[in-house]
């Protein structure tokens, strides 16, 4: 499968040379180049990107900036001249941070990991719907998997995805931990990490520090341990 990429570079010889090292790879269709942000958003609707791979200092319109506007595209990788944009870019969900010139083992390495998560995020899916407040369905691959919460032994979140894990099997789900739980089928995890969040019921052993669930340890995060505390009194 190509995912739809655009590149997005105000130097003319710049913008040449991603695109001779993007087209080395078959999962890119690179379908606009642009000298500017305003440019490539004039045709946005017709090229619906998933990749964008873009320039930071371009003038009236970052790379940032135009990264905000195109926040729900699947993946963003920040080619620059200048290293001290990395904390920004990651703030803005890059999967990627490379610096000018290219370095065609750095690039390389930097497609792989690019690839590795579209396929995840093209695998993975949103829950679908709830039954009853206890069941749910989850998107496996091309399959809908009925599952009941209750059988769920926690919640790790994973970036962009969280990891609903049961005694059987572990799922990929497009949505982050706090988005699950809000929902009435998570309604009664608890919170015990910024990264987890468990069924108490599955609770084996508890610590200051840690939570034991069927054999697996589990962090008690600083600002959520009087949260796990109220479960013994």
């Amino acid at each position: 499968m190509a995912y739809r990429c655009i590149i997005i570079d105000d130097d003319e010889i710049d913008r040449l040379t991603v695109c001779a090292f993007a087209r080395k790879y078959a999962f890119l269709d690179i379908v606009g180049m642009y000298d500017s942000p305003a440019a490539a958003l004039a045709e946005i609707e017709e090229t619906r990107p998933q990749v964008l791979l873009l320039d930071i200092d371009m003038g009236a319109i970052s790379g940032l900036q135009f990264r905000k506007e195109l926040i729900d595209a699947e993946a963003c990788i920040f080619i620059t001249s200048y290293p001290d944009y990395a904390v920004e870019s990651f703030e803005l969900a890059a999967l990627d941070f490379l610096v000018k010139p290219l370095e065609t083992e750095r690039f390389a390495a930097s497609m792989q990991r690019l690839e590795e998560y579209l396929q995840m995020h093209r695998k993975s899916g949103l829950l679908d719907h709830s039954l009853h407040g206890d069941t749910l369905f989850i998107k496996d691959g091309h399959q809908q998997v009925k599952v009941r919460s209750s059988d769920i032994l926690y919640l790790e979140a994973l970036k962009d995805y969280t990891l609903v894990v049961t005694k059987i099997k572990r799922y990929h789900v497009l949505a982050s931990l706090g988005n699950l739980l809000k929902t009435a089928s998570f309604a009664g995890f608890l919170r015990v990490h910024r990264s987890y969040a468990v069924q108490p019921h599955f609770i084996e052993k508890m610590s200051s520090s840690e939570l034991l669930i069927d054999g697996i340890s589990i962090p008690i995060g600083r600002s959520y341990k009087e949260a796990v505390r109220n479960l013994t009194r």
